[in-house]
């Protein structure tokens, strides 16, 4: 009973995989992890329907059992998704919630000497658990991978590193255009560093995990870049280099590295954007507001799929009146809008 539940017309299945990819990481995370499964009305009904499939990832410090926390006046993307389905109009798909949390907040998506193997258990695993034990058409043209934030930058690379497996996505106020969104943040949180931690990072985690998390200025910031620092420009042994140095200047050999893993950058390369023009459907959206400057990295990235040969028809673009919290609202559209494309 709303506001405090909705009964749902589909189902969602709760799962635990143990992963073999995650077994012993570098950061020790759990190597089982759950993953939550929907499945649409009337799946149960006829049991020679095949379906497509979507898999939503989450942003920066979220994790699966998140997708069910509920807001003021808002219902969770997964009670949205199901009112999306229940209303007859859009044509059905399975649809797969993926954890890939870390200590550090996230992953990326990436794999990583310093995190794990998260876009290797996403391919090589989730997608072939999902496809085992539901009726989804299984193949790359009947499947899609979405996400907002840093699950938005989940779909971008896990579209153009496994177009084998995504021949759709859609991002939300994916991480792009890292000169934009990232490089700018470098002095503050080197000062923060040097004045908080005399400059060492060693010494802010260790004072981070000894604590609550979240009580002093700054943690999450602090956090959230050695996270990207992890997922993209570790070397082989797990060390994690910074972009920026004390001062807060740039480090030229590992922001080449970030710049490497920047959605925007990868889209110009041949093998990159030849993954693009093979998707079936691509939508781009960001509110014009967000804080993070990621309607830039929407604008950049559309820009450079157009660049790459991707057909008009193919691409939803647009920036709305919003900031980057919030805009769970914006899910169930690029959802119907990928349900259609897919089944076809």
């Amino acid at each position: 009973m709303l506001p405090w539940s909705a009964e749902l017309a589909g189902r969602l299945d709760h799962h635990v995989v143990d992963s073999a990819l995650l077994r012993d990481n570098p950061l020790g995370d759990p190597h089982e992890r759950p993953l939550v499964v929907y499945v649409p009305p009337g799946y149960d009904d006829d049991p020679e329907r095949r379906y497509p499939s979507i898999y939503v990832l989450l942003g920066y410090t979220g994790h699966v059992a998140m997708w069910f926390n509920r807001a003021p006046f808002r219902q969770p993307y997964p009670e949205l998704a199901d009112a999306l389905f229940a209303g007859g109009d859009v044509p059905p798909a399975v649809v797969v919630y993926v954890d890939a949390w870390t200590a550090l907040g996230g992953s990326q998506y990436l794999d990583s000497p310093a995190t794990g193997r998260y876009h290797s258990y996403l391919r090589d695993e989730i997608v072939p658990y999902v496809d085992a034990r539901y009726r989804t058409i299984a193949d790359r043209d009947h499947r899609a991978v979405t996400g907002k934030s840093s699950g938005g930058y989940g779909a971008m690379v896990s579209a153009m590193l496994a177009p084998d497996v995504f021949g759709a996505l859609a991002t939300h106020a994916g991480d792009a255009l890292f000169e934009v969104a990232a490089r700018p943040s470098f002095p503050g949180l080197a000062r923060r560093l040097r004045d908080m931690y005399d400059g060492s990072y060693d010494t802010f985690l260790t004072d981070f995990r000894g604590r609550l998390a979240g009580t002093k200025e700054g943690d999450l910031e602090l956090l959230e870049m050695y996270a990207y620092a992890a997922a993209y420009s570790a070397d082989d042994d797990g060390t994690v280099r910074l972009p920026f140095d004390g001062t807060g200047a740039v480090v030229p050999e590992v922001w080449q590295r970030w710049l490497e893993r920047d959605p925007v950058v990868m889209a110009g390369e041949p093998r990159y954007a030849e993954a693009l023009r093979s998707m079936r459907a691509i939508w781009v959206d960001a509110g014009r507001r967000d804080e993070y400057f990621l309607d830039f990295g929407a604008v950049a990235f559309h820009r450079a799929v157009q660049a790459a040969g991707v057909p008009g028809e193919r691409i939803h673009f647009e920036l709305f009146d919003a900031g980057h919290g919030g805009i769970e609202y914006r899910y169930p559209l690029a959802l119907a809008w990928l349900s259609r494309r897919l089944s076809k």
